[in-house]
Parts: structure tokens; C-alpha cells; sequence
């Protein structure tokens, strides 16, 4: 009796998860384009729909027995909800580094909810994604509402769907003119490669991690530098 108990748990869960992440999928698809230009505007007149799903995270408290995947998707989710919600609050603005509240950058606000705790964005990022469900494609999926952050997927992220989806928005990052410029001889790449180069580099190189993704090779001798970053708000 025990065991169907838990296993019907199990089932409504996964029930209500799935639900509830294709509320913010919707919201997604229907406001952010395939190049990842988000219609703020649009959003802020939905807004009640993206609070029903923030209203889910702040219930839901995601544990080990969830799969490495299934928390990676929500703990994503969930930054970048929160990252669109504390847009809306403060919109219109031209970028997000022009968010303070208490002398407070937006990335260090303790203003996201989940499980009943509450958490900065950064805490997400650092404490919870990158040290305990590391993998370097997080830094395409968490975004930073901004012109040089890759770009928002009009996908919500699932147990099932993290892997490819990752891939794909890593592949179309290096190879996007716009954010990384790559030769075989020279690479322009994005800041991020800096900020963030112990994460690319465990296995190599920032050109070895690069050369998984480029359609153009990068010789491991190519001239290196990072270009500036655009803290412009990434809607139209």
C-alpha cells in the first residue's frame, strides 16, 4: 500500500511539474522571437501568467530525488523567470544594470522564492547551478536580459528536453557573428569565455571547448581577445 501511495505521489507530481513548466513555455513561445528578442511590453500586459508560475516555484521545493536533469531544467527556469519578473517590475528601462533596490545590483536582490526560501539570482547561478549541477552550457540557458547575453531560448527547459536544447543554444552562441567572431587564425570571442573560464577550460582550452561547437576550426595558436559587453535590455 505503502509503495502505490508513493509511486501515485510520484505521478502527481510529475504532473504538476510538466503543467506548470508548459505555463512558462507558452509565455516564452509566444513572446520571445527564434533570435531571442524578448516583447517585454507584451509580457507585462500577460503578466498574471508568468505570477501563476512563480507562484508554483515558491511551493516547490526541488530535492536529490529528482535527476541531475530535472533539476538543472527547474533551477534554469527558474532564473530566468525571476530574471523576466524583476524586468517587468521595473519596465520600461534600457538595461537591467540599471536595476537597484538597497544599493543591491539586480543578480544580488533576495527576491526569488522557491521552496519557500529565498534566493538572489546569483546564489542560483554560482551556489546552485554552476557548483552543484555544473555543466558549462549553463551559461546559454540562465539569461541576463541583455544584447550580448546568449540569446533567450522560446523554449522553457524539461527533464526531457535539457540536453539537445543546451546543444543547440551553445552551437548557435559561438557560432552567432554577433557574439563571438571566429577564424581560423583570430577569435573575438564573448566576455563570457573570460568571466567564466574555469568552466570551459576543465578539459582544455577555451579554443579546445570552442571547436566543439565552431563550424569554422580555431587553430590552437589563434590570436585571443573578448569583445565589449552590451548591458542593452534584450527586447524590441
Amino acid at each position: 500500500m505503502k509503495n502505490i501511495l508513493l509511486v501515485f505521489l510520484a505521478i502527481i507530481t510529475f504532473s504538476q511539474v510538466k503543467a506548470q513548466t508548459e505555463i512558462f513555455n507558452t509565455l516564452l513561445q509566444n513572446n520571445v522571437t527564434e533570435k531571442g528578442i524578448v516583447d517585454y511590453k507584451s509580457l507585462k500586459a500577460d503578466e498574471a501568467k508568468l505570477d501563476t508560475y512563480i507562484s508554483y516555484l515558491e511551493k516547490t521545493n526541488p530535492d536529490n530525488s529528482w535527476s541531475t536533469k530535472k533539476q538543472k531544467a527547474f533551477w534554469i527556469n527558474a532564473y530566468n523567470a525571476y530574471t523576466i519578473k524583476l524586468i517587468l517590475k521595473n519596465y520600461p528601462l534600457n538595461s537591467i544594470m540599471d536595476i537597484k533596490e538597497g544599493g543591491k545590483t539586480a543578480w544580488k536582490i533576495p527576491f526569488a522564492k522557491v521552496g519557500g526560501k529565498t534566493y538572489t539570482l546569483d546564489y542560483i547561478e554560482h551556489d546552485i547551478l554552476r557548483k552543484n549541477l555544473f555543466d558549462a552550457r549553463i551559461h546559454v540557458g540562465v539569461n541576463c536580459a541583455s544584447g550580448s547575453c546568449p540569446k533567450l531560448g522560446n523554449t522553457a527547459f524539461t527533464e526531457e528536453n535539457i540536453e539537445a536544447t543546451l546543444e543547440k543554444l551553445m552551437k548557435e552562441f559561438v557560432n552567432d557573428s554577433t557574439r563571438n567572431k571566429i577564424t581560423n587564425k583570430k577569435i573575438q570571442i564573448s566576455s563570457i569565455f573570460d568571466w567564466f573560464k574555469v568552466d570551459f577550460t576543465k578539459e582544455g582550452t577555451v579554443i579546445d571547448y570552442l571547436n566543439k561547437y565552431a563550424n569554422t576550426e580555431i587553430s590552437k595558436k589563434a590570436k585571443t581577445s573578448y569583445l565589449k559587453y552590451d548591458w542593452t535590455l534584450n527586447g524590441k
